[in-house]
């Protein structure tokens, strides 16, 4: 009786250790966070109608994925769920799968998408006719862009930014030195006011009461009171040769220009509306985005088929990625605040 007790005793415990053991694995598995693979980079070959997918785990182009003509510019649908590339010269717009970079779908038919924006209320689409010297204003239903009206605007419609009622769409003139300030809810234009040489990207700042024109024809941008029913030109910040395009820091305390000729990137301080610091970036810089924790910026370099990490901290560039011809638009999920 006793070595059976004893047996017994052997075994109860053995199975309570197992018990336990088995528990805690499943308690720990649950608890665990689940590992996630970094979002990719999209990158637009606009010469080489392709999407390069960058893995920032290994810094190696992964993919290429064909698209229309002449893709420079991309933005993510008010969902989340897809990121469009818009075909310039391919008439076409090809969603893509943010995390994969799985083509979704292409839609055919909408004319000459250079750049491309959504209202913040998500109900309008618009796109800048780069060639064709229009701007086209489309209902967005949450799958389909609808055009409402094309409006014929100055030469060269070059870059859109949408302010934050969701009612105003202003867009540069590259060629004939212009601002305009469209009227979303009546298709029309509000006013013209004239600019310093090829203005490209238009970002703004102050609650929308202000706008920052990049001058890609000169060495700084301009800064335009917008709050009144009509422009005023308030200041000029001198940034660099072929100031182009913005990018918000992400802390919602300054704005990244990068100057494509003089191979830099500007920091413009919101507050004070002056270059607070620059950082050398070689091969024509262009588009950027910037990571999800603020401390890298990624940049395309125009004229030197590269994808440029741009390390924050140090300011310097820490490595380049080949990817296609003539690289555009620059964007990842994992990114800091616009």
């Amino acid at each position: 009786m006793r070595l059976f007790s004893r047996r017994r005793g052997r075994l109860a415990a053995f199975l309570l250790c197992l018990l336990t053991s088995v528990g805690a694995t499943a308690q720990n598995a649950a608890g665990a966070a689940p590992s996630r693979t970094p979002a990719p980079l999209f990158v637009l070959n606009s010469l080489d109608a392709s999407v390069s997918v960058i893995d920032p785990a290994t810094w190696t182009e992964k993919q290429r994925i064909p698209t229309g003509k002449e893709p420079h510019h991309l933005y993510m649908t008010p969902d989340e769920r897809s990121v469009i590339v818009a075909n310039s010269a391919g008439d076409s717009l090809t969603f893509l799968e943010p995390r994969t970079g799985q083509v979704q779908r292409v839609l055919y038919g909408v004319i000459d998408p250079y750049h491309l924006q959504f209202s913040r209320d998500m109900k309008w689409f618009v796109t800048a006719a780069n060639r064709l010297n229009h701007v086209d204003i489309y209902r967005w239903d949450g799958t389909e862009p609808k055009l409402v009206k094309r409006i014929a605007t100055g030469k060269t419609p070059s870059h859109i930014w949408i302010d934050g009622t969701s009612t105003t769409a202003y867009v540069t003139m590259q060629d004939s030195d212009e601002l305009i300030a469209v009227d979303l809810p009546t298709q029309t234009i509000r006013w013209r006011i004239a600019t310093g040489p090829m203005p490209a990207d238009v970002f703004g700042i102050h609650g929308g009461k202000t706008l920052l024109v990049g001058l890609t024809g000169s060495d700084g941008v301009q800064v335009f009171d917008v709050a009144g029913a009509q422009p005023k030109l308030v200041g000029q910040i001198p940034t660099g040769k072929g100031a182009h395009a913005f990018r918000a820091t992400g802390d919602g305390k300054g704005v990244f220009v990068s100057n494509r000729v003089a191979n830099s990137i500007s920091r413009i301080d919101i507050a004070t509306l002056k270059v607070s610091d620059t950082y050398p970036v070689p091969g024509g810089p262009d588009c950027m985005d910037v990571s999800a924790d603020g401390k890298t910026l990624y940049v395309t370099s125009r004229w030197a088929r590269k994808l440029s990490v741009l390390d924050l901290t140090s300011g310097k560039v820490v490595r380049q990625v080949n990817v296609g011809r003539s690289p555009h638009g620059v964007w990842t999920l994992d990114h800091a605040k616009r």
